[in-house]
């Protein structure tokens, strides 16, 4: 690429706002989990949706490939670009404002670039709630997590990101931008352009801003280890829950035992919250926004229930903030822990939640014929339906062996989950990880339907290329 073109992104940016040394643009070209990485001609850091949309118009006008990116957590490959690449990432981390605050509205206007966890902090400044939670909610960033549709330990209760949103402003292909930043409940006036753009990844328009729900803080909480024998008995547990507490159950994880003796071994400052090992756990959350009712003894009492109808074998409830910071961590760190045991292949799946004790038997059992020793880690969201169904190597086999089985592995996997109704990927998006294997699983029409909107808005193709189709 010339250097006008290069000189012309510093006239929009400024010069300490973009990077075109190898050094200083490593770490955006890298993925989280490091399988991926690209090359880029640059790294440009915009402060506003001007500059934005002047970048995009630049790229489009010289047809130069564009991959957005925020806190590059991605876990799909879809923030970074492909190798032997001449795009500019444009990361916009930068943008990281809360442009407004309405209290009686329970909305919040934020920035592309802003963290979720500060997004968190403000809300709570003002005694509210935004209710998104995600264990890289320190560095991940709400245009990420809109461009994936993020979901989370609290889906249960308030949703996906899809139904945390109101309203976005996003710069299109051409540099064009639409503000659709309106904070309504209803607005029944056509084609609902924002949903779109969410879960699309980058792939039609870069999300500058967004309106987002705000609720009121919970003013009481319980959480809970719950020991169980198998995802059975935890859907016994779950349903109890889910008749008596009603919209105040706000978290329910499956945990296998193999999660937690890697969470053990390898996390420090951690411990066995139970005096006994059982081959499966749940990790439960209530809350309450009306103070007349204690989440915390509301608990007590479901799980003295569910022990006495054998729903569950054991269980411990937090007694403090602490000790529930504690267990949430337990739950947190799985994937960190697990990265220390050598190569996984990551299964992120959704099924119908009537289902989840079938697909983890009948998975289980095809992948252990499949590959000698396996070893499964499996945990997630099992209150709505999203497993992380992952796989670590065999003690026996090196990474570059066990990875080298990845198509078949991922082939038992997602055949399973499509024959049970379910989607290959729950909330991590496709990024380049997953494009071809969904040609499998998506029926013609629909794959045409996608490709139709991808040209008709991308007609150049400059989108984050590479990704989700």
């Amino acid at each position: 690429m010339s250097k006008r073109f290069l000189d012309q992104l510093v006239t929009i940016v400024g010069p300490q706002a973009i990077l075109t040394q190898a050094e200083a643009m490593a770490p955006h070209l890298i993925d989280w989990r490091g399988r991926y990485r690209g090359d880029a001609l640059a790294v440009v850091k915009p402060n506003s949706t001007e500059q934005v949309a002047a970048i995009v118009k630049l790229c489009a006008e010289t047809r130069t490939a564009i991959v957005p990116q925020g806190g590059n957590t991605s876990l799909c490959g879809g923030s970074v670009p492909a190798e032997k690449s001449n795009a500019v990432v444009l990361n916009l981390t930068r943008m990281n404002k809360v442009r407004a605050i309405d209290l009686h509205n329970n909305t919040i206007t934020v920035e592309a670039g802003c963290v979720l966890a500060q997004l968190q902090q403000v809300a709570q400044e003002n005694d509210r709630l935004f209710p998104l939670n995600l264990a890289a909610e320190g560095s991940c960033t709400i245009g990420g997590n809109l461009s994936t549709n993020a979901g989370g330990t609290a889906v249960l209760r308030y949703g996906n990101t899809r139904e945390l949103t109101l309203g976005l402003e996003v710069v299109l292909p051409d540099g064009q931008t639409w503000s659709g930043l309106r904070g309504l409940r209803k607005d029944n006036t056509g084609y609902d352009l924002k949903q779109l753009f969410i879960g699309a990844e980058g792939t039609l328009g870069i999300i500058t801003a967004a309106v987002l729900k705000l609720f009121p803080q919970p003013k009481s909480s319980g959480t809970a280890f719950v020991g169980v024998t198998s995802p059975s008995q935890a859907l016994a547990l779950l349903n109890q829950l889910r008749a008596n507490c009603a919209e105040r159950l706000t978290g329910f994880e499956l945990i296998s035992r193999l999660c937690l003796d890697f969470v053990l071994r390898h996390i420090p400052n951690t411990h066995d919250p139970l005096t006994v090992a059982y081959p499966w756990y749940v990790l439960v959350e209530l809350s309450e926004s009306a103070s007349a009712l204690d989440a915390g003894e509301l608990l007590e009492q479901e799980l003295a229930i569910a022990l006495e109808q054998s729903r569950a074998v054991d269980a411990v409830v937090a007694k403090s903030s602490a000790q529930s910071q504690a267990l949430w961590a337990m739950r947190e760190n799985i994937s960190e822990a697990q990265r220390f045991e050598g190569a996984s292949i990551k299964h992120d799946v959704s099924v119908p939640i009537s289902a989840i004790a079938l697909f983890v038997t009948q998975a289980s059992a095809a992948l252990a014929a499949a590959v000698e020793g396996i070893r499964i880690v499996a945990f997630g969201h099992m209150g709505d339906g999203n497993l992380h169904f992952n796989v670590s190597r065999p003690l026996a086999l090196s990474d570059a062996e066990f990875f080298a089985q990845a198509h078949r592995l991922n082939g038992i996997v997602y055949d399973l989950v499509h024959s049970l109704g379910g989607s290959i990927s729950a909330e991590h998006g496709l990024g380049q990880l997953k494009r071809e294997e969904i040609t499998r699983y998506k029926s013609s029409l629909e794959l045409d339907l996608m490709r139709s909107i991808k040209r008709a808005w991308d007609p150049l193709n400059i989108m984050n290329p590479g990704k989700v189709i």
